[in-house]
């Protein structure tokens, strides 16, 4: 969706929602079939006029149906309740802090919501005092619209730092860069870099980001990922004088594709540079080289040293050394060690390789030890590797739970790490790892909630639907009786190898004291066991996502911690076919879903901006091989007439730039459409949001309450004013 649509849809929804106090339900929208042959199947789209979302009446009748949905939630007797419980447990936890980077000189940059405060900051910690770089919220209050730092790049020797802003949850960012000392902004913004890829030089006096093109009119949005260049820009200088130095168009001789959106590694006293690819969506890509002093010498000399086919993950620059993480021969990971001068990744030696039952996730590198982030189901925990031993050695931790961060410490310059971990009933604590030894670092006191239930976590193993045993994590309030009538909510994603982890979030509290319970599925299509299990819910095996997904929601029912009429499944994302699917293959298991920013209709998904950077993982229509997958796995065509669906709540941001906005109209017209139960299908929007990426402290506290009181409306639990 083009930047001019978003701000329409803002505008429109401003005026509407405004001069509409009370919704009455909106006329069904007409079906305008559009049906097609794609390699002898007829595929029929019946709202695929929705894909237009500048059509008058597609966006009044959104606009209508979001208003609606407000209408039913704010009639819900628990849901002001709950989003009062849910923000006073946000502000209990204190200040939250998220992505921090170490550089050389004792100095931390990290972003930091204050307690009570709506937005992140990009904030500077050295010498035990903190300062405020970059406030987003300025900006907000001037002008009405929410802001958020997408990125952060701090220049080698900490002057500068280049962050990434975008407005209304877009996450369409701008290139701006600060000097630390003055607090002042240097040169100009820098349109259209929305990816993190900005690198400094090694001597902090330039640096490299990667912009996407200026689309014309009339360029459709799928060229919006297309013949991206890495652009080379000295600090201060006029953004015209910025140079392309890679990218398709640049580079026209060394085997490009347009879809290679490419980023480039500088390190402090490395002569190296390394240039990689990826579409933006699978890691796997491919590698360049060249010298650093090539740079202002005319075309740069780039030699390819790696391909997708090498399935290399990671990467990490030191001197003449170039690390990397790959699962080419190796399905749990390892870490490899190239020497630059000697290219050939033949040659390359091993440096640290996952253990028995562990899945290597990440690594940094320090001065003399590789450390590596290591999953066991849902922990993830710390592993050593010293110079010539590749097995390494496993690191006590404070607590059993989730690495969520091994804090990067990119110049290679301290002897010890840092680290956040979490745990499912655990608030998130910073640690500074020397030698054997958590020490705490105060950047994050201890949390403790007044009035939070004790809460039992257990692991199981379900067997799915062809024996297969899928990992699950159930979260309750002790004591509590498995009588079958408890609120329960089953989340999935299982997409891209990513995997669900111990991880602590306050506003769970406000619905496990009501009796509720949690689980978290580890699906095919995670990486919870490496990259196997990841392909074994990619493209043609897709369907094990959903299979597993309904396997672990009858398991939730057998073993009576819930009944259908108090089963709720959720997905959020990718994790939209997860839920989606799980709901038209098995309706009579639940009472109500929350499709969350989700893929709706896959088969039409290539077809947008975002779109297109996600055939790597799930297939293309235009593929007779991959159709078949695609349009099974497809929510919006797989709804059928005469169902009697759970009641479903979609949720979405008119600005996302990931998942466009029309997977949930559509969808959610089509079940209007088709289901017989006569349950509720609201179409929740926020013209103010995107993605969720971005979105404020109170734009999460609203949809968690809204998405709590609408399940416990469904099940029962919660009657309306």
């Amino acid at each position: 969706m083009t930047p001019s649509v978003r701000a329409l849809l803002r505008a429109c929804t401003a005026g509407l929602l405004a001069a509409t106090a009370l919704a009455a339900a909106a006329a069904p929208p007409p079906v305008r079939d559009t049906a097609e042959s794609i390699f002898g199947t007829t595929v029929h789209d019946p709202y695929r006029y929705f894909e237009n979302v500048r059509d008058p009446q597609v966006r009044d009748w959104m606009l209508a149906e979001s208003a609606r949905a407000r209408q039913a939630l704010d009639r819900i007797e628990v849901r002001d309740a709950l989003e009062q419980r849910i923000t006073q447990l946000s502000a209990a936890t204190g200040d939250a802090i998220q992505r921090i980077v170490r550089m050389p000189g004792d100095r931390l940059f990290f972003l930091k919501r204050l307690r009570g405060q709506s937005q992140y900051k990009l904030v500077l910690r050295e010498g035990g005092r903190e300062r405020v770089l970059v406030d987003p919220q300025a900006l907000a209050a001037k002008t009405g619209v929410p802001h958020a730092i997408n990125y952060f790049v701090p220049s080698w020797d900490g002057r500068y730092v280049a962050y990434g802003l975008s407005a209304g949850g877009s996450e369409e960012a701008s290139l701006s860069v600060l000097d630390v000392r003055t607090g002042q902004p240097v040169g100009e913004p820098i349109p259209r870099v929305h990816e993190p890829n900005v690198s400094w030089l090694p001597d902090s006096r330039s640096f490299t980001y990667n912009q996407l093109r200026a689309l014309t009119p009339e360029e459709p949005e799928t060229e919006t990922y297309l013949d991206s260049s890495v652009m080379w820009q000295r600090v201060g200088a006029p953004a015209g004088e910025a140079r392309a130095v890679f990218g398709p168009t640049v580079n026209k001789q060394i085997g490009l594709v347009r879809l290679d959106v490419g980023s480039l590694l500088f390190a402090p006293g490395s002569p190296w540079v390394v240039a990689r690819t990826t579409d933006t969506t699978v890691p796997e890509g491919s590698l360049f080289i060249a010298h650093v002093a090539d740079f202002g010498r005319g075309d740069v000399p780039w030699q390819r040293i790696a391909s997708p086919e090498d399935s290399i993950v990671d990467i990490e620059l030191k001197g003449d050394e170039l690390f990397f993480r790959t699962h080419k021969d190796a399905p749990l990971y390892k870490v490899m060690k190239l020497d630059l001068r000697r290219p050939q990744l033949s040659r390359a030696v091993e440096v640290a390789r996952a253990p028995k039952g562990g899945v290597l996730e990440g690594f940094n590198v320090g001065p003399d030890a590789v450390m590596a982030s290591v999953r066991e189901g849902t922990a993830i925990g710390l592993r050593e590797y010293r110079p010539g031993d590749t097995e390494g050695k496993p690191i006590a931790l404070p607590f059993h739970g989730g690495v969520a961060d091994l804090h990067d410490d990119p110049a290679h310059a301290y002897h010890d790490w840092l680290y956040t971990l979490a745990g499912w009933t655990q608030a998130p604590r910073t640690y500074r790892l020397q030698g054997t030894q958590s020490v705490d670092t105060g950047l994050r006191p201890p949390v403790k909630i007044p009035g939070a239930p004790a809460v039992e976590v257990t692991e199981v193993q379900v067997r799915s639907h062809d024996g297969v045993l899928v990992p699950m994590t159930i979260l309750h309030r002790k004591g509590l009786a498995r009588d079958g009538s408890n609120p329960t909510l089953l989340d999935g994603y299982g997409s891209y190898g990513f995997s669900e982890t111990a991880h602590y979030n306050p506003s769970r509290i406000a619905w496990l004291e009501r009796g509720g319970v949690l689980a978290f599925a580890n699906v095919r299509g995670s990486g919870v066991h490496g990259d196997a299990w990841h392909r074994a819910g990619f493209k043609a095996t897709k369907a094990n996502t959903w299979k597993d997904g309904i396997a672990c929601a009858q398991y939730l029912i057998a073993q009576r911690y819930a009944s259908p009429a108090t089963m709720a499944v959720m997905g959020t994302s990718a994790g939209g076919i997860f839920v989606g699917r799980a709901v038209t293959d098995a309706p009579q298991l639940f009472a109500a879903a929350i499709f969350n920013v989700g893929v709706m209709d896959a088969v039409r998904a290539e077809e947008s901006a975002n779109g297109i950077t996600n055939i790597s993982e799930f297939g293309s229509w235009r593929d007779p091989k991959e159709f078949p997958a695609l349009l099974a796995m497809s929510t919006y065509h797989q709804i059928r007439d005469g169902v009697a669906y759970p009641a479903v709540m979609l949720v979405h941001g008119l600005n996302d730039p990931r998942v466009d906005v029309w997977h949930s109209a559509k969808a959610a017209a089509r079940l209007q459409a088709a289901s017989t139960s006569g349950k509720p299908v609201l179409l929740r929007l926020d013209a103010q949001a995107g993605h969720g990426v971005g979105s404020t402290a109170q734009q999460r506290n609203s949809l968690q309450a809204d998405i709590y009181s609408f399940l416990l409306w469904q099940m029962g639990k919660a009657g309306t004013r």
